[in-house]
């Protein structure tokens, strides 16, 4: 059975549709708002767009092997305060740019160290350590924002190489490092063979533990990385940041055809489940939708795509991945 496409971008039935919806979405809102289909709008869809692909790649990845990190989004909130702090203390802007990163993977090391090495189920072991690092946030920050932060970190990444800004050419690099390690080495195969069966992946031979150690890490240096490119953009950092990104990110990826069971993943669906999920809020809100109804409009779409992909399975209960694991 087939689990990725052969091209790095191709696209399948499901990602034709979720390709269609985001065409569709886009003509209903630029008919019900004229600012909608402005290129400022769309360059700020885009913009609005970044933390949460890199974010969902790490999801994608995660989820592909049977696990999850609710506490992702906070993690990135964690990283942002680290490349916050350097940047205010005048650090290199490369050197910044990079404890982002850094700080994610190290976080993503104490999250596999409690849910691998504690043998307690990924959506337990994360949901405790949301609360823990929501706490360090909140201890960090002293209550307050880090706002008006040097512009240094800004102009690195807005710097053109080719006539195209550096921070497009790592968004790139990020997709397409992912889908190498999915696709053209033993990890990926090792990845997904744990999110089919891990008791029949470590019979065979595949270092369970080690793949999920380095999905974790890698996870959480994608949500530093997208730390990286918060403080870039916005130069300050909220306390309440990264709050819904773990709903979200879940959302598009699941949206995106990755299987929440394992065993299945789509990188090119995750890329259009963000950016559905974007164009979903951004037309809502300026359509006069509070911002509070965002997480009830990403929970609805979850809990839909969750109980269509459940009930289209029921037939053939094996695909489901339930009786092997």
């Amino acid at each position: 059975m087939r689990q990725l496409k052969d091209g790095i971008f191709s696209l399948n039935g499901r990602e034709l549709a979720l390709l269609a919806a985001c065409a569709l979405a886009i003509i209903v809102f630029s008919v019900a708002s004229p600012y909608f289909g402005t290129p400022g709008n769309a360059a700020t869809i885009l913009r609005n767009s970044v933390e949460l692909l890199l974010i969902g790649l790490g999801m994608t990845l995660l989820l592909a092997m049977g696990g999850i990190d609710v506490s992702v989004g906070i993690v990135m909130g964690l990283a942002a305060i680290g490349v916050g702090r350097a940047l205010g203390a005048n650090t290199d802007p490369v050197l910044t740019a990079l404890a982002g990163p850094i700080i994610g993977a190290l976080l993503g090391f104490v999250t596999a160290a409690v849910v691998v090495l504690g043998r307690i189920p990924a959506i337990v072991g994360t949901l405790g350590l949301l609360g823990i690092y929501r706490t360090a946030i909140f201890i960090l920050l002293g209550g307050q924002w880090l706002s008006g932060l040097p512009t240094g970190l800004t102009v690195l990444l807005g710097t053109s190489l080719l006539g195209v800004p550096i921070a497009a050419f790592v968004i790139v690099l990020a997709y397409i490092a992912v889908w190498v390690a999915l696709r053209r080495t033993p990890f990926g195969l090792h990845l997904l063979a744990i999110g089919n069966s891990e008791e029949k992946a470590r019979l065979s031979g595949i270092p369970v533990i080690k793949v999920r150690f380095a999905t974790f890490i890698i996870s959480g240096a994608l949500a530093g990385l997208a730390a990286t490119f918060y403080v870039a953009s916005y130069r300050n950092v909220e306390m309440t940041i990264g709050s819904t990104l773990a709903l979200d990110a879940i959302a598009a990826v699941v949206l995106g055809g990755t299987s929440i069971l394992g065993g299945k993943c789509s990188l090119v669906g995750t890329v259009l489940g963000v950016l559905l999920l974007r164009i979903l809020q951004n037309g809502l809100l300026l359509m006069g939708v509070p911002s509070l109804w965002q997480p009830v409009v990403t929970g609805g779409l979850l809990i839909g795509v969750l109980s269509v992909e459940v009930l289209s399975a029921r037939l053939p209960m094996s695909q489901l991945g339930w009786a092997r694991r």
